[in-house]
């Protein structure tokens, strides 16, 4: 059981009572420096502000720690790692289907939705079913394969080749940085 405190108050940072140097260099809420001095001292002057004193670096030498509300502190991080959250945009892979034998306008289509895919940060899989006899036309999949690379290629670059997989062949197109 000791095992399981002992990670807890690992996870939370060192405010108050729980910094443990002999001396630290303390800011002031203004941002302005009270010097070097001990953790006891820097608490009661933090007290009497009715605020917290929180560990900012202990990789310094003294390790420096501020005097401010620490709840406020923490929302603070909480709501910048949301945006950061937010803004981040993961690659997920679209798929573009298709059969060999494809009529110009609906290539035309195809080719368009993944080039508004690809502009928006997604990978494009292109793939062409074949279906009964149809397996025996690989190549004429394979040239079409490489005409929608062509014709992406200002957008796109190939990750991966035409490569046929059972009764479907298939290419990985990712966006151009």
């Amino acid at each position: 059981m000791p095992v399981i405190e002992k990670k807890k108050t690992r996870d939370l940072p060192q405010i108050n009572e729980r910094i443990r140097f002999p001396k630290i260099r303390v800011i002031d809420t203004d941002g302005a420096q009270l010097g070097v001095i001990t953790p006891k001292e820097a608490l009661q002057i933090a007290e009497q502000k009715e605020l917290d004193l929180v560990l900012v670096s202990d990789k310094a030498d003294p390790p420096v720690c501020r005097i401010m509300d620490y709840g406020k502190y923490k929302f603070e991080q909480e709501k910048k790692a949301r945006e950061a959250k937010k803004k981040q945009h993961t690659a997920d892979v679209k798929e573009v289907k298709m059969r060999y034998k494809i009529e110009d306008h609906d290539y035309n289509v195809r080719v368009n939705q993944a080039q508004r895919f690809l502009k928006s940060g997604d990978k494009v899989k292109a793939t062409i079913t074949f279906r009964g006899r149809e397996i025996q036309h690989t190549d004429l999949a394979e040239d079409l394969l490489k005409r929608m690379a062509n014709d992406l290629q200002e957008v796109a670059e190939v990750q991966q080749a035409p490569k046929k997989e059972g009764r479907n062949m298939m290419m990985l197109l990712s966006p151009k940085k």
